[in-house]
């Protein structure tokens, strides 16, 4: 309408003033509401172009939707094991630090593990002291073993000396039976070595990696012991949070609530423009919203990424192949939107639904003084149409409210 009357100003009214005051015709005689086409016809029509012409040139360089929105993440609330709800620290709507504890799960078998655990390390401990008395008892059994060998090596050495010095003194078979007692004290002194070896290799080897072992299934006790308690991964708000006593929780089936991060949807907002606008959307643009839990508000912004992909050109592989018919609804060019000003989302609820304006500016490139007269000229006109769509955007939130309120029911 604005664009009508506008172009109307350059077209109809400069005819009806000539057929007017320059011809003399007179409303209700010669001008009625029959004689208007044949008489404005020419206006009429001309208006008509100028009005397509300017309607087009102002929302292709200056775009602007309505799909613009203030999203936000949230995060379910989900243990990292399954488990029934043994105390719950926090109500829902409650704010939470991050690590601050949400809700417990049972954990006896959990603490029971980890107690087994310590017993272990305990028990292996134990066995370390008694393989350190073993080593000295296996020391003493050595010098024994030692001792009495090198008795029986010196009987031995005294009875064949006396045979050399007179053969009938000593008799053979005692030779034989020294002999083999000798044998036997060495085969001893070996043994008593071997324990000794076996003791030290169980007090350096065997013992130090059964005490890792336990030590090892101690700390996954106790991991799986802190999981039973499901704590915030950041600060946030707890929203939707019903979880009772004695529930079931599942991290795959059943999460207990949802945990929004704090400052979630109160820094950017996310608008989807027509594909026709992808050449003309651009970083650093200015822009302007206005959103419906700030009514009577324009706010700022500037345009701080457009994103090069369309979401309805996406897929997932699968054994089946995509028909492009599938994708009934045409995608949008996302656009990301900050505010120009620090502060300038206050009081804008996140998830709100917004109307956004982008305006194209020219004045860089005009200055540079490489285009022509009739090019700077015309990219001047378009820079400045770019207040019609301002003007409507005002006109929008002004009405909006009331349409919603009075004429929408709500």
């Amino acid at each position: 309408m604005l664009e009508i009357l506008l172009c109307s100003l350059l077209t109809i009214l400069p005819d009806y003033l000539y057929r007017r005051y320059r011809q003399g015709k007179r409303i209700g005689h010669e001008i009625t509401l029959y004689s208007v086409w044949f008489e404005l016809r020419w206006g009429i029509i001309t208006c008509l172009m100028l009005a397509v012409g300017l309607i087009t040139v102002i929302f292709y360089n200056h775009p602007s939707t309505t799909n613009a929105t203030l999203f936000f993440r949230t995060v379910p609330i989900v243990p990292e094991t399954s488990g029934r709800v043994a105390e719950i620290h926090i109500r829902s709507g409650e704010k939470i630090a991050r690590g601050a504890p949400i809700f417990s799960l049972d954990s006896s078998t959990q603490r029971a593990a980890a107690e087994t655990a310590r017993r272990k390390i305990a028990e292996v401990e134990a066995g370390l002291t008694v393989a350190r008395v073993d080593l000295q008892t296996n020391d003493a059994k050595i010098l024994e073993e030692k001792s009495q060998y090198q008795q029986a090596l010196d009987e031995l050495n005294t009875k064949q000396e006396l045979k050399a010095r007179n053969s009938g003194t000593v008799a053979e078979r005692e030779i034989e039976r020294l002999q083999n007692l000798v044998e036997g004290r060495q085969a001893a002194v070996t043994a008593a070595t071997a324990a000794r070896e076996s003791a030290q290799t169980r007090i350096a080897v065997l013992l130090p990696a059964e005490k890792a072992s336990a030590e090892a299934a101690l700390a996954q006790a106790e991991v799986d012991l802190a999981k039973t308690v499901v704590r915030a991964g950041f600060t946030g708000h707890i929203e939707q949070f019903a979880l009772q006593v004695g529930d079931i929780v599942n991290p795959f089936m059943r999460p207990a609530g949802i945990l929004i991060p704090e400052g979630a949807g109160r820094t950017m907002l996310q608008a989807g423009f027509g594909q026709v606008e992808a050449q003309v959307l651009k970083v650093g643009m200015i822009a302007e919203v206005t959103c419906l839990s700030k009514p009577w508000t324009i706010i700022p912004m500037v345009v701080t990424d457009v994103q090069d992909f369309i979401a309805a050109g996406q897929f997932r592989g699968g054994e089946v192949l995509i028909d492009a018919q599938q994708t009934r609804a045409p995608g949008t060019i996302l656009t990301f939107l900050e505010p120009l000003y620090e502060g300038g989302l206050t009081g804008v609820v996140p998830g709100s639904s917004c109307i956004a304006n982008a305006y194209t500016s020219n004045h860089d490139l005009i200055a540079s003084g490489k285009l022509s007269t009739t090019r700077s000229v015309a990219l001047h006109a378009v820079d400045a149409v770019g207040l019609v769509h301002a003007l409507l955007l005002r006109i929008q939130a002004a009405v909006l409210p009331i349409k919603l309120l009075v004429f929408g029911g709500h």
